[in-house]
């Protein structure tokens, strides 16, 4: 085999991949892939392969319930190590995550945070101190917010160190978004509780209301630097943002009560007024 058609295998295969990413992304998350549409075609791909492999994950610690969690993840884990090592792994949403980490050189150190951050939730139940919660916030959501600003920048560290510190934070928001949503299945379901604020005390108005300053002091911050994306990646953000701060905004109107029983959502004809809102701003700006 010439190193032309060498070439044009790997190129097929990784095709292949990356597509397998993105019906992982299309079936699990419609609200993301919905924002994802308006990156640049090359980020999408890169987009896709990131959210392909740590959903996989996250799909082992949250939802595999009739299986050996510990045991898939670990498989899962040394795939992932071994495709490192080799370079190739017949597990698509595998190679497609290790190719692009290598095409934008992303740390290895983030996949290591996320990991471990996953491997939390195998485990342990309540997160009683800001220390605890943000050491799983960073794995879990921030080092995914800077693999996404990695590919963003292509390669331009100033750009990107210039971004990181927002990027955290919208990781961060997004992520607390998440976990005022999901209370109801997290404690219930999964038996977790992610604010320090619940484990001292029950979940009521006051502490709904130091939950939600929090976060928007985080979308505050991270505001600032939606603005200085690139427009290959900047609408798609600033969509993902909108519709984050409409879901948190729903949440501030609901009571402590309806959170706790209901799962809040933002409904589809109002994600299509975001995308016209985001569309509007990005061309007045």
């Amino acid at each position: 085999m010439s190193s032309t058609e060498k070439i044009s295998y790997l190129d097929e295969y990784q095709s292949v991949c990356s597509n397998i990413s993105k019906i992982v992304t299309k079936r699990y998350s419609t609200s993301f892939y919905w924002a994802s549409q308006f990156f640049s075609k090359e980020i999408q791909k890169g987009i896709f392969n990131i959210y392909g492999f740590v959903r996989f994950v996250d799909e082992i610690v949250d939802s595999f319930h009739d299986f050996d969690k510990e045991k898939l993840l670990d498989s899962f884990e040394k795939e992932y190590r071994d495709a490192l090592f080799s370079g190739m792994s017949l597990n698509p949403i595998i190679y497609s995550y290790i190719h692009t980490c290598k095409q934008y050189h992303i740390e290895e150190a983030y996949t290591e945070a996320f990991l471990q951050s996953m491997r939390f939730d195998l485990t342990k139940s309540e997160y009683s101190n800001a220390e605890e919660i943000n050491q799983y916030i960073y794995g879990s959501a921030e080092v995914i917010g800077l693999m996404c600003l990695k590919i963003f920048c292509n390669g331009n560290q100033k750009y990107f160190d210039s971004l990181k510190p927002q990027a955290l934070k919208l990781g961060a928001a997004f992520q607390k978004v998440n976990f005022l949503r999901d209370i109801k299945n997290d404690t219930l379901s999964l038996n977790r509780t992610y604010f320090p604020e619940m484990v001292i005390d029950s979940f009521n108005e006051k502490s709904k209301e130091l939950i939600i300053t929090d976060i928007e002091n985080d979308f505050r911050i991270a505001k600032k630097g939606i603005c200085l994306l690139p427009r290959s990646s900047g609408l798609a953000v600033l969509i993902a943002y909108l519709y984050y701060k409409e879901l948190l905004h729903k949440l501030k109107k609901s009571s402590a009560d309806k959170i706790l029983s209901t799962r809040i959502r933002v409904p589809n004809f109002h994600k299509l007024f975001l995308i016209f809102k985001a569309l509007l701003l990005n061309i007045f700006t």
